[in-house]
């Protein structure tokens, strides 16, 4: 299959394009200049070919059926999409805890992601995956021991907000237009490649280091899930019928296996033989934390 997709070099991204390649599939991948992915994602017999690009080749050799796209999601052109079996958005501006701000969140992860949409589906491009999050669910993730796909959406702050009307946008053009289109709600993904101030890596540089390592309380429950899995997720959607033209599919991708993060922060530090302390209690939550963030998982709601 040939498909375009965004967010190339970034964590899901990397992982993304891994499997994607080991599964055969043919990709125009767009990235910002000078970006690299943060996870090898080829082998040495293999090299890379660009497309409208004069940056020097990545550092990690790549299949050569991989073709680079520099620039943003609205340099996107016509004859960039045209020809591409399907589009996965994996691209978002704000991912915690990177900065973020309202107008930047909203002109990102909506306006230009929906004009690219748009512009796909006009080149005859009928199925599109986009990346979704938990945090759409906002608030209202408290109120249930494991959220539906249909849980009603109360993000809290920009990023969260603009990824909720990302959803609801993305899903009324699709009713709009007959296209397939699937919203894979991801929860908390972990592993190699993650922006070093999340938790795992940090934890993990610091168990490697013998280092102390200070925490929340570590009452909040996750549903912690590698990132292997959300890009076997990803490539099982697109090898599926997943919708009917039309009719927006929803679903939450997660392990089904709860845990509080003090139990995962335990498990890892266990496993990785740390000879310091965790410390919980010496951070505090995060403003307006949720504390329960459990999807209902293997069920895709067609809405």
């Amino acid at each position: 299959m040939k498909l375009l997709v965004t967010g190339a070099t970034g964590f899901i991204g990397s992982h993304f394009l891994r499997a994607a390649f080991a599964a055969g599939h043919e990709i125009t991948a767009l990235r910002l200049p000078g970006t690299q992915p943060v996870v090898p994602i080829g082998t040495d017999e293999y090299r890379a070919s660009n497309v409208e690009s004069s940056a020097p080749a990545t550092h990690h050799a790549l299949p050569a059926t991989l073709r680079w796209l520099d620039g943003t999601l609205d340099s996107v052109t016509v004859e960039n999409l045209t020809g591409q079996d399907a589009l996965v958005h994996l691209a978002a501006y704000g991912v915690s805890p990177q900065p973020c701000t309202w107008e930047k969140a909203f002109q990102i992860n909506v306006l230009d992601s929906i004009l690219l949409m748009e512009r796909a589906i006009e080149c005859g491009m009928q199925k599109i995956i986009v990346c979704g999050s938990c945090v759409e669910y906002g608030k209202s993730a408290e109120r249930y021991e494991n959220i539906p796909p249909d849980a009603p959406l109360e993000p809290v702050g920009h990023y969260a907000a603009s990824k909720a009307a990302q959803s609801l946008a993305a899903s009324a053009l699709c009713r709009e237009k007959g296209v397939n289109l699937a919203i894979l709600r991801l929860f908390t993904v972990f592993g190699e490649g993650q922006h070093p101030d999340n938790l795992w890596p940090s934890l993990k540089k610091a168990a490697l280091a013998g280092e102390d390592f200070p925490m929340t309380p570590g009452e909040q429950i996750r549903d912690f899930i590698p990132v292997e899995e959300v890009a076997q997720s990803f490539l099982k959607t697109l090898a599926t019928s997943h919708s009917i033209p039309g009719t927006p599919l929803l679903a939450n991708i997660g392990t089904g296996n709860p845990q509080t993060l003090r139990a995962f922060v335990e498990h890892w530090w266990n496993q990785w033989e740390a000879t310091g302390k965790l410390l919980p209690g010496t951070l505090p939550y995060r403003p307006n934390e949720v504390m329960r963030y459990v999807p209902e998982v293997g069920k895709r709601l067609k809405g």
